[in-house]
């Protein structure tokens, strides 16, 4: 009785120093912390997912957080990341302003910033700023827009967040195309930042005012998608609407026919670059790229809508 009594207590040692064991290699590995604006956008998801897919993937510990486009709230989680001795911070920021003394802190906290998506005002404080190019993909946005119109009509315009940087960037790039069209004439404008509710109050509001718009284009999916529906309420058919983002969603809705196009950021791209980067970055003190990055959008319409899927080209 003695000896098996004694050989249970050696099993049961055995597994505590075990257990001990794994949790000391669990803390030995370092930590990445994505912090993203929000968990249910579907685009910030994606970002989130394969920022930490990418880490773990690579032997790292992982922690995701999301700001809610809160500044306050972005600089508690990064003061925390670097109290949790953070390696690195993967961040789709809340605000290019905002969001400078916040990534100046970490980075003083020797923690490496590596920013996506969108891009702060300062230079030489984070590791890398890889965005998608809005304006090119604006543009692009906006040809298919005029092909859609066949250059002339009224339209309105759905304005993402005003305090989102890419928001000013991609209306700036839609212009720089639609504006010459003398026969194109924008009606309305207002933001229904980056809601899709929103952006359906919004639509029902201008086709009361504007009962001759015969295109939207939306500074984002979701705002596109909330079009559409405003307009399959009010039994307008056959309006053209365009989004930005390129969301599962929205892509479903082009193939549909609900909606005439998006643009497709590569957010699962950026985010995967931003891991390797910061892996690279912390194993030999170098990116080995050039601080600001932009990746190009794609197009994507009825005709190619079946080789993207979930923020990705899968063929």
């Amino acid at each position: 009785m003695m000896r098996r009594t004694l050989a249970g207590l050696s099993c049961v040692l055995a597994l505590l120093l075990t257990c001990a064991g794994c949790h000391r290699d669990e803390h030995r590995r370092k930590l990445i912390v994505v912090i993203v604006p929000s968990q249910d956008n579907p685009y910030f998801k994606a970002e989130a997912d394969a920022a930490a897919a990418r880490a773990l993937e690579l032997g790292y510990r992982v922690r995701v957080d999301a700001h809610e486009d809160d500044a306050f709230r972005q600089d508690n989680l990064v003061d925390a990341a670097i109290a949790s001795n953070a390696a690195a911070i993967i961040l789709d920021n809340a605000g290019a302003d905002a969001t400078v003394s916040a990534v100046r802190r970490a980075t003083r906290a020797g923690i490496a910033v590596f920013l996506i998506d969108r891009e702060i005002d300062a230079t030489g404080i984070a590791k890398a700023q890889i965005i998608s190019d809005n304006d090119q993909g604006a543009r692009l946005v906006a040809a298919e827009f005029v092909r859609a119109m066949n250059g002339s009509g009224e339209y309105a315009e759905l304005l993402g967040k005003e305090s989102d940087t890419n928001a000013q960037i991609r209306t700036q790039g839609f212009h720089a195309v639609l504006d010459q069209y003398s026969n194109l004439k924008r009606v309305s404008a207002q933001s229904a930042n980056w809601s899709q509710a929103e952006a359906f109050q919004k639509t029902e509001t201008m086709l009361q005012a504007h009962g001759n718009i015969a295109g939207i284009i939306a500074g984002n999916d979701t705002m596109a998608l909330g079009a559409a529906a405003a307009l399959k309420s009010a039994g307008k058919l056959n309006v053209p609407i365009t989004g930005f983002d390129g969301s599962p969603d929205a892509i479903d809705a082009i193939e549909r026919g609900e909606l005439r196009a998006t643009a497709l950021q590569p957010a699962v791209l950026i985010s995967r670059l931003a891991v390797d980067e910061a892996d690279r970055f912390l194993k030999t003190g170098s990116t080995g790229h050039s601080e600001l990055q932009i990746i190009p959008c794609e197009l994507v319409t009825k005709s190619n809508a079946g080789n993207y899927r979930n923020f990705e080209k899968v063929r």
